[in-house]
């Protein structure tokens, strides 16, 4: 039977971007921190981030907010701009994994120090990631957008309150970026203590502190110490890297086929690549 003036619909996205949007949707909704330090110093890291004292909870909080505005500050005003580049993600982990020994070291009291240091150095390490993925980070959306990274991945979603899924993450985010973006676009961070920017910062916190307490309670371990601090940082370290690889990969396949295109690929990957936290 002749196929003559039937016209054939192209696939929404190439066969070879499938593939590296398959990648993302693997890193984004695989593996949590939490299951990252399971492997590196077994199931006990659960129950120590539950054990950890409301002292110690109170200042993670506070040493997760001062290094997110550390970030902000980094993000949008000393980020070296230039063309895209391989990203540096060992030296970057080395150098994460280094002040982690200093957390390791002398433990929690280190952490006001510790955090803001390690965290500057994996924005760096994500906004190189992002410039290879052919981000312009001298616009505040883009920059911003390397901020983001620091709100996906912690595996407590209903714990918080919080919904699952990466797009979700994104929608939750959506408006502060958006007007985030904008105030900086026409104020710079003249004005950082503005509240649509302390709204941000306290939303990516909230999240992002989830995954730090659960660094500290792995460091807090006794037996661990400078070495076992730092092997905890290089994880933490690859983890947000392994987030910021997925979602500057999506961002650049919504650069080229539009966001609503790349959404429908992206949920039909994850129904069929991570049938559990597709539910």
């Amino acid at each position: 039977m002749s196929n003559a003036g039937v016209t054939m619909m192209p696939p929404l996205v190439s066969a070879d971007d499938l593939q590296q949007l398959a990648s993302a949707v693997k890193l984004l909704e695989g593996d949590s921190f939490a299951s990252r330090l399971t492997r590196l110093l077994g199931g006990q890291v659960r129950a120590l981030g539950r054990a950890l004292p409301v002292s110690a909870r109170r200042a993670a909080a506070a040493a997760t907010e001062q290094a997110l505005k550390t970030a902000l500050r980094v993000a949008v005003s000393s980020l070296k701009f230039g063309p895209a580049a391989k990203a540096n993600n060992r030296w970057h982990q080395a150098a994460a994994a280094a002040t982690g020994a200093i957390g390791g070291a002398f433990g929690l009291a280190a952490t006001a120090v510790e955090l803001p240091v390690s965290t500057t150095i994996l924005l760096r390490s994500i906004a190189e990631i992002a410039r290879e993925h052919g981000e312009d980070l001298a616009k505040p959306e883009a920059a911003l957008a390397c901020l983001e990274v620091f709100a996906l991945g912690p595996d407590k979603p209903a714990e918080a309150g919080f919904e699952s899924g990466y797009f979700a993450v994104r929608a939750g985010l959506a408006t502060s970026v958006s007007e985030s973006a904008k105030f900086l676009l026409k104020q710079g961070l003249a004005g950082e203590t503005a509240p649509v920017l302390v709204r941000l910062v306290s939303q990516i916190a909230a999240r992002f502190g989830l995954v730090v307490t659960e660094k500290l309670a792995a460091q807090a371990v006794p037996v661990m110490g400078a070495v076992g601090g730092a092997a905890v940082n290089a994880a933490f370290a690859h983890h947000f890297q392994a987030m910021a690889r997925g979602h500057f990969t999506v961002r650049r396949l919504e650069r080229k086929y539009g966001a609503d295109a790349v959404r429908f690929e992206y949920e039909r990957l994850r129904g069929e690549l991570m049938p559990s936290s597709a539910k």
